[in-house]
């Protein structure tokens, strides 16, 4: 399970990636609107490194994809998958360092992972969720063909204060009139 792109590869986690992960996840700018809170510390990523690895892209349940800049080879960030149990409909979720931010890695990324989702293995739908607040994210999404299917007001308990949070869907005949 590797995809190539122009400038990156996504491939599965590795235990050498533990640091990296850690890092970026430690980034309060980057942890602003995610589950976990910074610092991320080390033994924590090692573990999320491991339940990361153990995964498929190809059965129900979740799979990470690491990020890595082609020939340089660091980790810069992860793409989220979590295939339902149908194996026709997946959600999507993405997580890049600051440093690479705002340079269009994340939209080659999430396009390539697309990609394999609606190309390779069939999906009907993709769909995504972000923090009202993360217009960047959103806009990304929009970028993408999302469409916004909803707003679920104060859904997400998180960082002691309730959040909204926007809803996105894709479907396969989208994507392929790309």
């Amino acid at each position: 399970m590797l995809i190539a792109t122009e400038r990156l590869i996504l491939r599965r986690f590795r235990a050498s990636d533990a640091p990296a992960l850690a890092g970026y996840r430690s980034d309060p700018a980057v942890a602003r609107y995610q589950s976990w809170d910074a610092p991320f510390p080390l033994d924590r990523a090692e573990v999320a490194v491991r339940n990361f690895a153990a995964g498929s892209p190809d059965q129900a349940g979740h799979f990470q994809y690491a990020i890595e800049l082609t020939g340089e080879r660091p980790l810069i960030g992860d793409v989220y998958v979590r295939l339902h149990d149908n194996l026709m409909q997946a959600e999507i979720g993405f997580t890049l360092a600051t440093a690479y931010q705002r340079r269009g890695f994340g939209r080659e990324a999430l396009s390539a992972v697309l990609d394999r989702l609606f190309r390779v293995q069939g999906l009907h739908k993709v769909t995504g969720e972000c923090d009202a607040r993360n217009t960047r994210s959103a806009a990304l999404l929009e970028r993408l063909g999302f469409q916004r299917e909803g707003l679920l007001r104060q859904q997400t308990f998180l960082k002691g204060e309730w959040t909204d949070d926007l809803l996105y869907g894709l479907l396969a005949t989208e994507w392929a009139g790309r």
